[in-house]
């Protein structure tokens, strides 16, 4: 079994969840008493947070390949960015060690398309919904339409993410208004939709809607899984 290093805490609520699903499907996958051998650096997300809303993208990705570095002298075999947002410096995460990054988006729009489905809602941060480091890996590489929600919903979405979901609030009200988005992306002809911020699938699950979700925190996951028993 390979080890795998997450970079986490971006929020420390959806990282616990990585930390249990990759040891569930260990144990899944292995039976017994096995479990995960994986390293964990979990930075400090008030930090990451200020940099992502002043637009200094760079610094942040410094944080994240020393923390790279770090897992990679600690004895990773892999590496995890355990947040959809901060994909957008995967590649300078990258460039800091000599380790293979699962990359969150590929491994959705693999599920996808797998899947046969054509058509995409998107919900995450507005960086996520809005820029193309994200977007441009289902629509250049997979092929995907990709949709997002409208401005108003977009910048409710991302509110909901950062002032409720990443401080562990889970609100009634606020999963009405995602299922709300999720029917008008639905309208748009969207076949399924992509919880693309690792925290929404705290608030919203398969047995709220009809429509298909693809929680990207549990499909990374068990890619992390494969790729650890993978000889």
């Amino acid at each position: 079994m390979k080890t795998v290093g997450l970079i986490g805490g971006m929020s420390w609520e959806s990282t616990a969840t990585y930390y249990r699903l990759i040891n569930q499907g260990i144990r899944n996958r292995c039976g017994g008493l096995h479990s995960a051998k994986m390293l964990l650096y979990s930075v400090d997300f008030a930090e990451i947070e200020a940099l992502q809303s002043s637009g200094r993208w760079h610094e942040a990705g410094q944080l994240l390949a020393e923390a790279a570095v770090r897992l990679e002298k600690g004895g990773a075999d892999l590496l995890l960015i355990c947040t959809n947002t901060m994909h957008k410096v995967a590649a300078q995460v990258v460039a800091a060690v000599t380790l293979p990054l699962i990359h969150i988006a590929e491994a959705t729009g693999a599920k996808i398309v797998q899947d046969g489905i054509e058509a995409v809602g998107l919900l995450g941060t507005r960086f996520t919904m809005e820029e193309q480091f994200y977007r441009s890996v289902l629509e250049d590489t997979f092929g995907l339409r990709v949709v997002v929600p409208t401005a108003d919903d977009r910048r409710l979405v991302d509110k909901v993410i950062f002032n409720e979901l990443c401080r562990g609030v889970i609100a009634d009200n606020s999963r009405q208004e995602y299922l709300r988005i999720v029917d008008s992306l639905a309208a748009q002809g969207c076949g399924a939709i992509i919880l693309g911020c690792t925290e929404i699938a705290l608030l919203i699950g398969s047995g709220d809607t009809d429509l298909k979700l693809y929680d990207t925190t549990e499909i990374h996951a068990q890619q992390a899984v494969a790729m650890m028993l993978d000889q």
